[in-house]
């Protein structure tokens, strides 16, 4: 599919689909009122024959008899203008692509919101996001016709000005960037997408390590390191490598560094990469453990981050670090009761082997706080059920006592759309993590575990400023939206993306 930048006015694009993402009232949307008076009314006669009244959730459709280049006319209800944010911006040109495909066209041109000009450029960027993500399918292993059947849409051109009045040179450049950018996001959001709704029978440890080393082999500014577990042992990483004892899949450490010429920081990202988690011999019940194979969604959105950093470029180095294994159930499994040793010396008791992601995230940030020594470094984690209890299911929970660092990423989160709350680390709450048999436990009481699970993470970070995503809501989704289909939603690939990436 093509993307471009329409400069033509909206009259007289030839073209098969012309959308008009409608603000509200549509009699008050100076798009619609244009493309109504060149129809002699008779779009706004449809609008009040089927009420339409520019609620996000409506759509009219119109053919076209004379008066435009466009041989359809489709409106979109894009909500009241103060209330359309990054996310409603996706919906929309998921809505308009889809709805492309279902009425065979093979050329669109969406008339962008009205958002003033220094939204502009994001309003683009997030359209065209919205497109790309959502066209995703994920259908590898399904065999009907209806599955294998291809999408019609070739072009997809985005207008600025329905009035095709002529763009600056600069305003050109900035919206020609936009429309690269946004693709770029939601094809690495995409591949996150596929490594989380892969079957754990495919996406194994070895497997998300191929992932990385083909996104290192498509970048020259980009290495990878895989460590195994002799490796690992070496380094004396005795709670990752319990994690993984049980399972016949060996333990992976994956190391992605992107490096440019000159660097003004140095960045790590930590994601969890629990392949796919029983809970061990805390077994989880079957229901609890059906959708298990997303628990590595953490370790999907560093590692396609990655790739989008490197095609965007970016000012910082930048390490994408996941520790990958299977916590699975066998002789050889960790048990409760188990004293483990970290990789910086502190003994851990095992008190429940389904609190199995915060042992793997400790070795990974004694790893990199030792081996990488960054500036700063985030996790990336579906690491608490408590956390989803708390936000509920679209919301991830920031967690940090790095104040200014926290500030920055919420507001980077809060720029992209993707929907995050700071929780606060209350100290007093490690008394529950306290041991009689070594420095600590792996889980505290039942109230406030995502809490106690980011004090359990933050006695690995230490001094570095160090920030903690539990993203166990809103990595899978089992309701889906226009730009946003069931299963794994690549959560944070657009806040990390957003974060390092050059401009």
């Amino acid at each position: 599919m093509d993307f471009s930048h329409i400069v033509e006015p909206a009259l007289a694009v030839s073209t098969d689909l012309l959308v008009i993402a409608c603000l509200g009232d549509p009699s008050k949307d100076a798009t619609f009122r244009l493309v109504d008076g060149a129809v002699k009314k008779a779009l706004s006669e449809a609008a009040e024959a089927e009420s339409f009244e520019g609620k996000s959730t409506q759509s009219l459709t119109f053919r076209v008899t004379t008066g435009l280049g466009a041989r359809r006319v489709a409106v979109l209800g894009a909500g009241a203008r103060g209330e359309l944010g990054p996310a409603g911006l996706r919906d929309l040109g998921a809505q308009a692509l889809q709805l492309a495909n279902r009425l065979g066209a093979r050329s669109l041109a969406l008339v962008a919101p009205a958002l003033g000009a220094a939204r502009e450029a994001s309003t683009v960027q997030h359209l065209v996001e919205g497109a790309v993500l959502g066209a995703y399918k994920f259908d590898r292993y399904l065999t009907g016709a209806d599955a294998k059947k291809p999408t019609t849409l070739k072009e997809f051109g985005v207008l600025t000005d329905p009035k095709g009045k002529k763009a600056s040179a600069a305003q050109g450049r900035a919206v020609k960037a936009a429309l690269e950018r946004g693709q770029v996001v939601a094809a690495a959001v995409n591949r996150a997408r596929t490594m989380v709704n892969e079957p754990a029978g495919f996406m194994t440890p070895s497997q998300v390590a191929a992932e990385a080393e083909a996104i290192a082999k498509k970048h020259p500014a980009v290495t990878v390191q895989i460590l195994g577990a002799k490796k690992c042992e070496e380094l004396g990483m005795g709670m990752f490598l319990a994690v993984g004892r049980g399972s016949d899949q060996e333990s992976k450490l994956v190391h992605l560094t992107y490096k440019p010429k000159r660097a003004r920081k140095k960045v790590a990202l930590i994601g969890k990469g629990v392949t796919f988690d029983s809970g061990g011999y805390s077994l989880k019940p079957s229901n609890a453990m059906e959708d298990m194979k997303v628990d590595m969604s953490g370790a999907a959105a560093v590692i396609s981050a990655i790739d989008a950093i490197a095609t965007l470029g970016s000012d910082c180095e930048v390490h994408a670090v996941a520790a990958c294994c299977e916590n699975l159930v066998s002789g050889r499994a960790y048990k409760l009761g188990d004293v483990l040793t970290s990789m910086d010396g502190t003994t851990v008791e095992i008190n429940n082997t389904d609190a199995e992601g915060r042992l793997t995230l400790g070795d990974a940030i004694t790893f990199v706080r030792t081996k990488v020594q960054p500036d700063e470094m985030f996790d990336f984690a579906t690491l608490t059920g408590a956390c989803m209890v708390a936000l509920g299911p679209y919301t991830a929970g920031v967690m940090s006592d790095h104040e200014a660092l926290c500030k920055a990423w919420l507001a980077t989160a809060e720029r992209t759309g993707e929907d995050m709350w700071r929780l606060p680390l209350n100290g007093r709450l490690r008394e529950q993590l306290k041991s009689s048999v070594a420095d600590m436990r792996n889980t505290g009481d039942r109230f406030g575990g995502a809490i106690t699970a980011g004090l359990f993470l933050k006695t690995f970070a230490r001094d570095t400023p160090w920030v903690h995503v539990d993203l166990a809501g809103p990595a899978s989704l089992s309701t889906a939206r226009p730009a946003q289909p069931r299963g794994g939603t690549g959560f944070a690939v657009a806040t990390i993306v957003e974060y390092l990436a050059k401009r």
